[in-house]
């Protein structure tokens, strides 16, 4: 069941992260969630295994190939034939999963030609939905589960409570998203040469969460100069360059996904203003 337009899959992209949302919550707070370490040192728990199982099995009825965080053993060669695929980080934030602090995310991205078309990220403990398709907009819905998934038919209205990113401006001085987990020298240095003397205060935010700050109008600017893997930021870059910000590399260059390597460069995130700043800054 492949289709033409991201549209048409937006639905089930958007079902596959409220299934995966509720394999989480099953998990949250149980005794045992059966943590352990991937060679990385990175943690796995049973919540990111039953969630990418339930995301798989909604998503493999598209025909689309799945690439998913636990699944990132697909050789390149294969891979690098894929026309269009579905990228997934089934728990993103599982540091914040174990911490219990709410912060994580379920992230679901269609890539086509190495950019995100269409773009899901949800908040299981507080129920919100983020999405996007390319050239249409980004979008937050509230109060949404299993129970009552939204319906995305091509050409029909939006569902009711759709708000429209950026909702709101940052208020007062500069605002800067920063990882609850990871916040390295190198980005408070970046911050600095940045904004040189203007105010601003941070606001720690944990997963893909710290993108969906700046695309609702929350914060001006996440920069993020240390590791992170293309499943981490692939749905949430769509939902800031649709709600009018950018995405890229250091020097202004946007990212590319389904490459030889997936981890990410060193990227930062702006809003439309910020990144006015930032290009600026690079001519100066």
């Amino acid at each position: 069941m492949s289709s033409s337009h991201p549209r048409d899959l937006l639905t089930t992209a958007v079902r596959a992260a409220l299934l995966g949302g509720e394999a989480i919550l099953t998990v949250y707070h149980l005794d045992d969630r059966e943590i352990t370490f991937k060679e990385d040192s990175s943690p796995l728990t049973l919540a990111d295994r039953r969630a990418d199982e339930a995301i798989r099995r909604e998503l493999a009825a598209t025909g689309i190939p799945i690439l998913t965080e636990e699944s990132s053993d697909i050789p390149y060669r294969e891979r690098k034939e894929w026309q269009r695929f579905w990228l997934v980080d089934p728990l993103d934030g599982t540091k914040e999963f174990i911490r219990r602090n709410d912060e994580f995310t379920v992230n679901i991205a269609l890539i086509e030609a190495g950019e995100p078309v269409a773009g899901v990220v949800y908040l299981p403990v507080f129920r919100q939905l983020y999405f996007a398709v390319k050239g249409e907009g980004a979008y937050r819905l509230d109060n949404v589960d299993i129970h009552n998934t939204p319906s995305f038919s091509p050409g029909a209205p939006l569902p009711e409570g759709a708000v429209r990113l950026p909702d709101r401006q940052p208020a007062g001085r500069v605002r800067v998203v920063v990882s609850r987990s990871h916040l390295s020298p190198e980005t408070e240095a970046f911050i600095r040469r940045t904004l040189g003397d203007t105010p601003y205060e941070t606001l720690p935010a944990g997963s893909s969460l710290k993108f969906c700050r700046v695309a609702e109008g929350v914060a001006d600017l996440y920069p993020r100069m240390g590791p992170t893997m293309e499943w981490d930021i692939a749905a949430a870059t769509l939902l800031v360059t649709e709600s009018g910000g950018s995405v890229s590399h250091t020097d202004g260059t946007p990212l590319r996904f389904n490459k030889e390597d997936l981890h990410n460069p060193w990227f930062v995130v702006a809003n439309k203003k910020m990144t006015e700043r930032i290009r600026k800054n690079r001519e100066s």
